[in-house]
């Protein structure tokens, strides 16, 4: 388990075999995989655990029907595999889940394309599971979708998650391993030593700058892989944004996959933990990339736009909106200007002169097979090892049973209430490192992206537990709301 930060004064006296740079859930499988070794690995995270993408995409565990049409069959292929080992191993937090595209009249794709690529779908991973639904069916289920030219709709299923409650339970499983985790540590240089490298850290708690040694480093910093990598630019970062608004107001039971009127992108209108999901957009991030990214109002109404053209009778405005996320996803670049949407989305791992492996894209599906990748050209792993394990179904990727709260990890379970909050926000308070009010309610509760206003009505209740558990006084404990609140209103309010 997590546990409590400690400072990375606790952690500079060892010569690491391995150090990780990057909490998200790529860094976290490396982290896992590493130890299951056997390796001594140090896993170091600017920011929080997942503060990053890992906790702003659209929270889908998926095979990805479009890699099929770009045919990509083995990057499908892999993710559906991934798919269904983590329905089997997590399957209270990887959720199986009906997803339906409704087909209508001149558009593309019709419903002979859809049943082709969903026959292969179903094969690639082992199962049968699509059908039709017609027309009459489709409106009784949701009589307030736009009929104008509707034939019906292809059912399908993929699966959904909390995509930071998953990196953390790999960071557990990693632990249980014998890993080492440590966020707010910031590198901010590598140099070749006689041992391999020395990494100058800065504590970001304590503000302490130390050195750190290691055999060998890998750079799995996502979006900001090419800052560290000591080599030719690679990624492409582009902006993911999702807009929240209340269940009531549109409410759905699928995952419903629409056409944007615009540009013809697929956009998901979907549940999750309680709330209605709208999204996602995919532009070139343009912004610095160390500021926390915010849904721009060009982004909201786009989203808006095709949630009622859908939907025309929800009639739903900016201020039935919740909450915005934003994410910049890490994507390799083709080189080749394209639009954002038709660039790949497997994963690169490359060696640089100073031999630092750097790693970046991928999907959140497949991080266990992107971590064997690095292990691979870290020399841990030979091609026969590797091929093994990318390629057998009975290896497990999680041995350890964890005790923690009914319903925390469920990504269609709204956020707790009452006793069940704070035996929650307790257990994450004792097991899960917890430096700062955002850490909690955006990420570990979800409370901030879910409940009105940033879950004011929750900070009451879950204060004398922080006071408690993180040895806050009142002083501590204001800065702490001034600070989540602007964070709030800067990154994740409507602009």
């Amino acid at each position: 388990m997590l546990g409590h930060r400690q400072p990375l004064g606790n952690l500079n006296q060892e010569v690491w075999d391995l150090v990780v740079i990057g909490g998200g859930i790529t860094g976290a499988g490396i982290l896992l995989e590493s130890a299951r070794l056997g390796k001594k690995v140090l896993l170091l995270e600017q920011q929080d655990f997942a503060w990053g993408t890992s906790s702003r995409s659209s929270k889908m565990v998926h095979g990805g029907l479009r890699y099929i049409a770009q045919g990509d069959i083995t990057l499908t292929k892999h993710s559906l595999t991934e798919r269904e080992r983590l329905l089997t191993e997590l399957p209270h937090m990887v959720v199986r889940f009906p997803y339906i595209f409704p087909i209508r009249q001149g558009s593309f794709p019709g419903r002979l394309a859809m049943e082709a690529v969903l026959t292969v779908y179903d094969k690639l991973a082992g199962i049968s599971d699509h059908n039709w639904i017609p027309r009459d069916k489709l409106l009784a289920k949701y009589p307030d979708l736009n009929a104008t030219g509707l034939k019906g709709g292809m059912r399908y299923t993929d699966a959904l998650v909390d995509d930071v409650r998953l990196v953390l339970r790999v960071l557990h499983e990693a632990v249980l391993e014998g890993g080492t985790a440590n966020h707010y540590s910031e590198v901010k240089s590598i140099a070749k030593s006689a041992s391999g490298f020395t990494l100058r850290v800065e504590d970001k708690i304590s503000g302490e700058v130390l050195d750190i040694n290691a055999a060998q480093v890998v750079n799995a910093t996502g979006a900001w892989a090419d800052l560290l990598s000591a080599d030719i630019a690679k990624v492409r970062p582009q902006r993911g944004s999702h807009i929240f608004i209340l269940e009531d107001k549109l409410p759905v039971q699928d995952c419903l996959t629409v056409m944007h009127p615009d540009d013809g992108r697929p956009v998901f209108i979907y549940p999750w933990k309680g709330q209605t999901c709208i999204g996602t957009t995919d532009l070139d991030h343009r912004e610095a990339i160390n500021l926390e990214p915010h849904c721009t109002a060009a982004e909201i109404d786009y989203l808006l736009k095709v949630a009622n053209q859908q939907f025309a009778a929800a009639s739903i405005t900016r201020a039935d909106i919740i909450s915005t996320i934003a994410g910049v996803r890490p994507i390799i670049a083709s080189g080749k200007g394209s639009d954002p949407s038709k660039e790949r989305r497997d994963h690169l791992v490359w060696t640089a002169k100073n031999g630092v492996v750097s790693v970046s894209g991928g999907k959140l599906t497949t991080f266990r097979l992107i971590a064997l990748d690095v292990l691979s050209a870290l020399g841990w792993l030979d091609s026969k090892a590797l091929k093994n394990a990318q390629t057998n179904t009975k290896l497990r990727c999680f041995n350890h049973r964890i005790e923690d709260p009914d319903y925390l990890n469920a990504p269609l379970v709204k956020v707790a209430t009452g006793t069940a909050l704070l035996s929650q926000v307790t257990w994450i308070l004792q097991n899960e490192m917890v430096q700062h009010l955002d850490d909690l309610m955006l990420r570990r509760l979800r409370a901030g992206n879910l409940l009105v206003d940033g879950g004011r009505e929750v900070l009451a209740q879950i204060k004398p537990l922080c006071l408690e558990h993180l040895a806050w006084d009142e002083a501590h404990w204001q800065a702490e709301v001034t600070r989540y609140q602007e964070i709030i209103r800067r990154s994740y309010a409507v602009l």
